[in-house]
């Protein structure tokens, strides 16, 4: 013991490499968990009482050492490096610190919208971003012959098994039906993908956000104080809405919600067109037919669901005329929305 102390700490002090590789081999070699101080410490438990109060002492002075060691030859590379940057310094950077970067508007108002429903008891899923047909379509009432079945609106990724990219994050809901009971009140913020043409209103690539809430006894009023209360919270207290009757393959009955924007200029005339209404987003109670794909009781339970699109808010929101601004990562327009962090 004596011996393999004494030619470890001769070669600890002996040892002066000042690169960064041979210093970690170093520190490996010798304090690493397979290292030769682990292998010392090892031997040193087997050691009868006497012995152990003998080499314990000098067993710990090797291994602080060692420590030491690497950790002075760490600083001195630190300093060597350092002192390497500022002889090397780009005389041609501005003269001005690194600007702050700011949140994207979608983002912002995503966030928005999520801590809103977070505040009466709602929780966030996820689910993938490709899907099968089943949580795409089927569970959700799309007959076979649907249009959004169609290549003209959905991008499928492979065909017989259908598997596409998912048209809307009603997708998550279907997987959360599946997978919790009842009681289940949750939101569904995520990208969603649809073969549109590109132009200054509609996008290829969208987020939605979507709502759902399945308990007993559930009932259109509740949706509908439900949406007032979002309403009032966004776009303010005095905000007014209204539900126009429409269809959707998974809500029966189903509307779509109009919240009023006002007509105080030009672009409130062109958004509304005209009439100081503006759709937000299509809801609906949950048809009972849903619910019993997802292995949910129909007769016991019932729900409703909503849904709307975040790119449509925030161009609202911040009075942005073309969708595909928000797309396209410029700096400039996107430096316009740190001050509504």
């Amino acid at each position: 013991m004596e011996s393999k102390i004494k030619k470890l700490l001769e070669d600890v002090e002996s040892f002066n490499e000042l690169t960064a590789e041979k210093v970690e081999d170093f520190r490996i070699k010798y304090l690493g968990r397979k290292g030769l101080l682990t292998t010392l410490f090892n031997d040193f438990k087997a050691l009868p009482s006497d012995e152990k109060r003998k080499w314990g002492k000098p067993i710990n002075e090797l291994k602080a050492k060692a420590t030491n060691k690497v950790a002075s030859l760490k600083e001195k590379l630190n300093s060597s490096s350092d002192s390497e940057k500022s002889d090397q310094k780009d005389w041609t950077r501005e003269g001005l610190g690194v600007k702050l970067g700011s949140r994207h508007p979608v983002n912002l108002v995503k966030n928005e919208i999520v801590n809103i429903f977070e505040r009466i008891g709602f929780n966030v899923s996820e689910g993938p971003e490709v899907e099968d047909d089943w949580h795409n379509f089927t569970a959700l009432n799309f007959p076979e012959e649907h249009p959004a079945r169609d290549m003209q609106d959905t991008f499928f990724v492979e065909r017989n098994p259908d598997w596409a990219l998912r048209t809307h994050t009603s997708s998550v809901q279907v997987r959360m039906m599946e997978s919790e009971k009842p009681p289940i009140r949750t939101i569904s913020p995520g990208r969603v993908f649809r073969n549109e043409a590109i132009s200054a209103r509609s996008h290829c690539i969208f987020h939605q956000i979507e709502g759902l809430y399945i308990d007993e006894n559930v009932s259109f009023a509740d949706l509908k104080q439900t949406l007032l209360y979002f309403a009032q919270e966004f776009f303010g207290k005095d905000t007014k809405i209204r539900l126009r009757p429409s269809y959707f393959p998974f809500t029966e009955p189903s509307a779509e919600v109009d919240v009023y924007w006002g007509l105080k200029n030009e672009v409130d005339y062109r958004m509304t067109k005209g009439t100081g209404w503006l759709e937000v987003m299509g809801c609906g109670m949950v048809d009972p037919s849903v619910l019993d794909n997802c292995g949910i009781d129909s007769k016991k339970y019932s729900g409703y669901a909503f849904g709307m699109g975040v790119e449509r808010i925030a161009m609202q929101r911040f009075q942005i005329s073309d969708i595909r601004l928000l797309f396209e990562n410029d700096q400039k327009f996107l430096e316009q929305f740190s001050s509504a962090l």
